[in-house]
């Protein structure tokens, strides 16, 4: 079995990082650079930066902040947030990504996740999902996709726009439940699994840790490839290397430092 990553994000909104419950309230969490050299020092395997007001506010994304992290860590780092055409992801890839996420404007066309596969590879193309778990007129629940930061639903099936994706290039997809999110309740446990079961690529699962046993539970009975976690790494409720080896102990392969 391949190690399991473990990913602390970025939420950066205004040059500063920030975290927030459901994807709003955000209250501040630090500088950017800063976080991230203590992420690389603390063993993480992979760092996610967004840029989280961009596609909302209509704006590119800060090239300049993404270029700093880049310069002072070692591990990958996935950026996105205002990424609307390929110029937009040549840009943040020569800045120091190595991956890039779309989500808002994947949706509106489908066609800019194989423009940069084919130009990038399918390992630097990652799709943001936004995912939200919304109550029909009849009673019943749908998990819909939303872009714009979480403010836009769009009508879309979560396990249908996850294997559309995959078929247009996208060579892994960070699951975020809005649902979930900041709560500090654990992942959403059933729609991590379904979606890493539906597709063949690697699953992030995002939002909802608030302890290690969240991590455990995401990575085992949800069947996710990695995890990624903000607020209790941001607040140091837990360091990245104890986590790791909480998760190791617990039979999980993860790189231990």
């Amino acid at each position: 079995m391949l190690a399991k990553r473990i990913i602390p994000c970025l939420d950066v909104d205004g040059g500063r990082v920030v975290k927030g419950v459901r994807f709003f309230d955000h209250v501040d969490a630090g500088d950017p650079v800063e976080q991230a050299r203590f992420y690389d020092d603390s063993g993480a395997d992979e760092l996610v930066f967004y840029d989280i007001t961009a596609s909302h506010e209509g704006r590119k994304i800060m090239a300049d902040v993404v270029r700093r992290v880049a310069d002072s860590v070692f591990m990958p780092i996935t950026v996105g947030g205002g990424i609307g055409h390929l110029s937009d992801a040549t840009a943040l890839i020569q800045a120091g990504a190595e991956k890039v996420s779309i989500n808002s404007s994947a949706v509106r066309r489908p066609e800019l996740i194989t423009e940069i596969s084919r130009k990038f590879g399918r390992c630097a193309t990652v799709l943001g999902l936004d995912a939200n778990r919304v109550r029909q007129a009849d009673g019943t629940e749908k998990w819909e996709v939303f872009i714009n930061g979480g403010r836009v639903g769009t009508g879309i099936d979560v396990l249908a726009w996850a294997l559309e994706a995959q078929a247009r290039g996208a060579g892994e997809i960070v699951l975020n439940v809005m649902n979930a999110d900041g709560t500090l309740a654990g992942y959403d446990i059933e729609m991590t699994r379904a979606v890493s079961e539906a597709v063949s690529i690697p699953v992030v699962a995002s939002g909802g840790a608030g302890r290690p046993e969240h991590l455990l539970e995401v990575l085992m009975a949800g069947k996710a490839d990695a995890a990624l976690a903000a607020s209790i790494f941001h607040f140091r409720t837990c360091l990245v290397r104890d986590v790791k080896s909480f998760l190791h102990d617990n039979g999980v392969p993860v790189r231990l430092v």
